[in-house]
């Protein structure tokens, strides 16, 4: 009976300890899907620490964010979390105590290549902004959350459903899944860790494309989908709330990606197994 009440007490004590809503750092919040987690979290009423390399983009980002939420709180912080000992130095710098969550959500441009063709660089680049960023952040970060708080990483259906020529992307998506469920154990019962896996979503990460190239790349995708379109932001910034805040949600790797998983590829024109249906219609 002893053993069932202290083990009573602790629950009790860890779902005490939980703050509604909580308050969330954000690594990658200058832009993307980061910068809509951010969104997310203020207008839930918690606060938000963006952190990003670039001072610029986080200005501007948290000026978008208050022109959303006026009364929110939004604080910065420039690092470079490719950089294991600025990440070191930045969360022993935390306050304990004041923060619940932890989103990853940074990352370089994707490179895209033929595997034999690409240059091992551009993998490692890879692995380095998006990977070893998140690594950094949950080893040393994790440890100043509140007691029955979470990380949560991004990652992408690219691992799962790869395409080709892109291979780097598959390589850093699936070792952030494993990493997420290695996690999930270590860290419980105290924290919890989950990842969301988007499908493809219109963030600024497309900015540098020609209008023209983008329009079509997107249309092309949606077409492609069950939903028959792309995703959003704040389709993004409301699964990361859910993961950051769902109790009883952990090791979890949470699909967003409009039935990119299930998605065909052939077009019903001209795919012969359809062909009886189209004779019909």
């Amino acid at each position: 009976m002893w053993l069932l009440a202290l083990v009573v007490t602790a629950a009790l004590s860890l779902v005490s300890s939980i703050r509604t809503p909580p308050n969330v750092i954000v690594v990658g919040g200058s832009s993307g899907m980061g910068k809509a987690a951010a969104l997310a979290t203020i207008e839930h009423g918690g606060k938000c620490m963006l952190v990003s390399r670039s001072k610029d983009k986080l200005s501007t980002a948290k000026s978008y964010l208050l022109s959303e939420v006026p009364s929110a709180i939004v604080d910065t912080a420039v690092v470079d979390a490719t950089n294991e000992e600025e990440v070191q130095e930045f969360a022993e710098s935390l306050e304990l105590g004041a923060w619940d969550g932890l989103v990853i959500s940074a990352a370089g441009r994707a490179p895209h290549g033929p595997f034999t063709e690409l240059p091992t660089s551009d993998a490692r680049g890879m692995m380095e902004s998006k990977f070893w960023t998140a690594y950094h952040c949950a080893k040393y970060i994790s440890v100043k959350l509140n007691d029955g708080g979470c990380v949560v990483f991004v990652a992408g259906i690219l691992n799962r459903r790869p395409g080709i020529n892109c291979a780097p992307l598959a390589i850093s998506n699936g070792a952030l899944e494993g990493l997420t469920k290695s996690l999930a154990l270590e860290f419980g019962p105290r924290l919890r860790c989950n990842c969301l896996s988007p499908g493809f979503c219109d963030t600024e990460r497309f900015d540098h494309m020609t209008p023209d190239r983008k329009a079509k790349m997107i249309a092309n995708t949606a077409l492609s989908l069950p939903l028959q379109k792309i995703g959003e932001p704040r389709d993004m910034g409301g699964a990361l709330y859910y993961l950051l805040t769902a109790q009883f949600c952990t090791g979890v790797i949470l699909d967003v990606d409009g039935g990119h998983g299930i998605r065909q590829y052939a077009s019903v024109a001209g795919d012969p197994m359809r062909a009886k249906e189209q004779t019909r219609q």
